[in-house]
């Protein structure tokens, strides 16, 4: 069955559930108590008091307790409506839900909130330092900065290999991959490679010192690979959503993600990352911009304005696309390019 198919039926399929939740109250569960607010869907800033309000099925209640996902914020004797801090809860989706005793019996009733970036992101350009050639035969997909070389992943279906590259453009090791694989994000981890492919479902291990193979692994938690960055303790992994997958360093298994907001909602398309000074940096795709992400709560705190780098033309104007963020740590130097761009630049953000 073709994908669209599969896409046509999930939508339906979610439509009608929406249809029908809409004929329930708001956020009841499969009990009769249900929340009157917040509303479902009730969109917050981090760190808003929200007030809960129950219309409980029988005001004789033993007791109440409050849950934000799997975390009690709050118990209650009585049917009172209460208040609920929201600093510190991730962003995104949240899940609220009232536990009611009654003698000995356990009757629940839920709503959910969406708590977007209380912060206002600030405003960045870039300065050019330097530019280096780069090769207009990679289409980049994942770029590093180690050790004096460049690690790149080049993406394309019978074009996609792994390659080590001096900054002035020479390959020094390149190891290609089947036909049948479009390479994307890569990231170092000790003494290996990690390079995942984009709708394959699986990720390739190699030796770092000599590209060879030496397994590949399942990708599962997400539809599609993007972007991979290892921080030394969890790898860092985009989807195209709002998403950041954590892979254990082991296995390479998502072991939970966050969700990436701004003061205005979600914010998608998370490609290409990079770790700077604690803060993660990702491009968005097909777009100008790079965000500045708080790995810990997925606020963007700043946006990076790339337009205007001066590249050659390209032979497909459609794939003109920023997409390649390396740091070199020692020397404090930030390199970006896109796919197929002939020059690879070291910049400096700079405030507007």
């Amino acid at each position: 069955m073709s994908n669209n198919n599969n896409f046509l039926k999930i939508t339906c399929f979610s439509l009608l559930l929406f249809a029908f939740a809409c004929k329930e109250k708001t956020g009841s569960s499969t009990s009769s108590s249900y929340f009157s607010t917040p509303e479902t869907g009730e969109v917050l800033k981090a760190g808003d008091n929200v007030t809960l309000k129950v219309n409980f099925s029988d005001p004789l209640v033993d007791s109440v307790q409050y849950f934000i996902d799997d975390l009690k914020v709050k118990s209650s004797m009585d049917t009172n409506k209460v208040q609920i801090d929201t600093k510190g809860f991730a962003l995104g989706s949240r899940l609220i839900t009232a536990k009611i005793f009654r003698k000995g019996v356990e009757e629940n009733a839920t709503t959910n909130i969406v708590l977007l970036s209380a912060i206002t992101p600030a405003q960045y350009g870039y300065k050019i330092i330097r530019s280096f050639p780069h090769s207009t035969d990679v289409y980049t997909e994942g770029l590093e900065y180690h050790d004096g070389f460049l690690y790149e992943s080049a993406g394309d279906y019978g074009h996609s290999a792994l390659l080590k590259e001096t900054l002035d453009g020479k390959v020094v090791q390149k190891q290609t991959l089947d036909s049948k694989y479009f390479g994307e994000g890569i990231t170092v981890v000790g003494d290996k490679i990690i390079q995942l492919t984009y709708k394959e479902k699986v990720g390739f291990e190699y030796d770092k010192a000599t590209f060879k193979l030496l397994k590949t692994f399942p990708y599962n938690h997400a539809n599609e690979g993007w972007g991979l960055y290892y921080d030394g303790n969890i790898i860092y992994n985009t989807d195209g959503s709002n998403r950041i997958f954590m892979l254990d360093k082991n296995t390479y298994q998502s072991k939970g993600y966050i969700e990436v907001y701004d003061d205005k909602g979600p914010v998608t398309q998370l490609n290409e990352l990079e770790l700077i000074d604690g803060k993660l940096y990702t491009n968005i795709y097909t777009s100008d911009s790079i965000a500045i992400i708080n790995p810990k709560s997925g606020a963007v705190e700043a946006y990076i304005n790339m337009k205007g780098l001066p590249h050659g033309p390209l032979a497909e104007p459609d794939q003109d696309v920023l997409n390649g963020i390396a740091y070199d740590a020692t020397g404090k130097r930030l390199f970006v390019t896109g796919k197929k761009w002939d020059k690879l630049f070291q910049i400096e953000v700079v405030k507007k």
